[in-house]
Formats: structure tokens, C-alpha cells, sequence
């Protein structure tokens, strides 16, 4: 069985090496998210990127793969996205993020409440 609704998705870029209150930030992040009950939460590790400084971070070369880019996906309604944000203005330094109107398909398996 699935079910179709509206949402937003929240999408935060940030380099692995950003931190917030002495512990790395995308973990923050996603353990606020958690904390006030949100859909869920994905963090995807880049394995090349550039921010706003232009600076390239890739796997490629040792020296400059200890700051990869990652990216953290959130996926809920906008009025619980709207309770998240005070949060990210208060932990981001810097960083990027998105947010646009998706449509969100959930599967759910059939309950078996008919056990012969």
C-alpha cells in the first residue's frame, strides 16, 4: 500500500570538518532533527566539491579529503521544518541550504491482522 502527500525537502550542505558545540555538525544536526520528532534524516558524503571559498575537497588526494563535502537531507512538512530552522541559524557558521516543495510517496506493507 502507499500513500502520496506534500512536503518539503530540507537540504543542508556542509563540510565534514564543521563542528558545533565541540561535536561535528552534520551529527548535531541530525540528532536535533530526531530530537524534535522530524520524518527522518540522510547524510550523503561527497566524494568531490567546492563551496563559496572555491577550495576543492576530494577523496581523491589525501591532503584535501579532511574536509569532504556532505549533504543532509530532511524530508517533512514545512510547519516542522519551520521548528528546525531557529536551530540551524544558531549552529551554522557557514553552509548552505535548500528547500522545495516535493511530493512524498510512502510504502507501508499490508498489516496481517488475518493470521490463520
Amino acid at each position: 500500500m502507499k500513500k502520496t502527500e506534500e512536503g518539503m525537502l530540507l537540504r543542508i550542505f556542509v563540510g565534514e570538518a564543521d563542528s558545533y558545540q565541540g561535536k561535528a555538525l552534520y551529527e548535531q544536526i541530525v540528532l536535533k532533527a530526531k530530537a524534535l520528532g522530524l520524518s527522518g534524516a540522510t547524510v550523503l558524503r561527497g566524494i568531490m566539491g567546492f563551496g563559496a571559498d572555491s577550495r576543492m575537497h576530494t577523496s581523491k588526494l589525501l591532503s584535501l579529503s579532511e574536509n569532504l563535502p556532505l549533504v543532509i537531507e530532511i524530508i517533512d512538512n514545512e510547519e516542522n521544518l519551520d521548528k528546525f530552522m531557529p536551530f540551524l541559524n544558531e549552529a551554522m557558521a557557514e553552509g548552505l541550504m535548500t528547500l522545495e516543495k516535493v511530493r512524498v510517496v510512502k510504502f507501508h506493507a499490508p498489516s496481517s491482522t488475518n493470521k490463520s
